[in-house]
C-alpha cells in the first residue's frame, strides 16, 4: 500500500501545481483581456479560447483533488441527526457506493466524448487546438473520481467490518 501512496502523492503534487498554474494563467489572462477590451479598445483575439481549455482543465483537476481529499460537496443529513456510528457508517458506505456507478458512467461517457472528438477533429476557431484536448479534461478526472472513490468504497468497507468485529 505505501507504493500506491507514493505515486498518489506525486499524481497529487503535480495536479495541485498544475492547478496553481492553470489559476495563474486563467486570472491573468482574464484581467489581461478584460484591460485590452475596456481601456486600449484592442481585444486579444484567440484568448477566450486560451481561458476556455485552462479553465476546463483547471476545474476538472480541482474536482479531481476534492475527490482525493473527500472533500467534495456531500449532503451528510443522517450524520448530522444520528449518534448511531453503524448507521453513519453504512450511510457514508452507500453514498460511496453510488459515487462509484456514477463515476464509472461518468468515465464511459467522457471517454465516449473524447473518442468522438477526436474522430471530427474539431478544432477551434482562433489556434485550431484540438478540442479533445478540452474534452480530454473530463476523461482524466473522471477516471481519478473513478479510482478516489473506489478507493474510498475499499476504506468505507473496512470500516464498517473493522466496526462490526470490535462491537462483537
Amino acid at each position: 500500500m505505501d507504493y500506491f501512496s507514493r505515486i498518489d502523492n506525486v499524481v497529487a503534487f503535480i495536479m495541485k501545481a498544475a492547478v496553481t498554474v492553470l489559476g495563474l494563467f486563467v486570472s491573468f489572462a482574464m484581467v489581461v483581456g478584460i484591460v485590452s477590451r475596456a481601456l486600449l479598445d484592442a481585444p486579444v483575439f484567440g484568448l477566450e479560447e486560451l481561458v476556455l481549455m485552462a479553465a476546463m482543465w483547471l476545474y476538472m483537476l480541482g474536482a479531481a483533488l476534492a475527490s482525493r481529499e473527500r472533500s467534495h460537496l456531500s449532503a451528510d443529513f443522517i450524520q448530522a441527526f444520528s449518534k448511531n456510528e453503524t448507521l453513519n457508517n453504512v450511510t457514508k458506505l452507500i453514498a460511496t457506493i453510488l459515487s462509484v456507478v456514477l463515476a464509472a458512467f461518468f468515465v464511459s461517457w467522457s471517454y465516449s466524448l473524447f473518442s468522438w472528438g477526436f474522430e471530427r477533429g474539431q478544432v477551434t476557431p482562433v489556434f485550431s487546438i484540438p478540442q479533445y484536448i478540452s474534452q480530454g479534461s473530463l476523461l482524466v478526472a473522471s477516471i481519478f473520481l473513478l479510482l478516489y472513490a473506489v478507493r474510498d468504497l475499499v476504506n468505507d468497507v473496512g470500516q464498517l467490518f473493522k466496526k462490526e468485529a470490535v462491537s462483537h
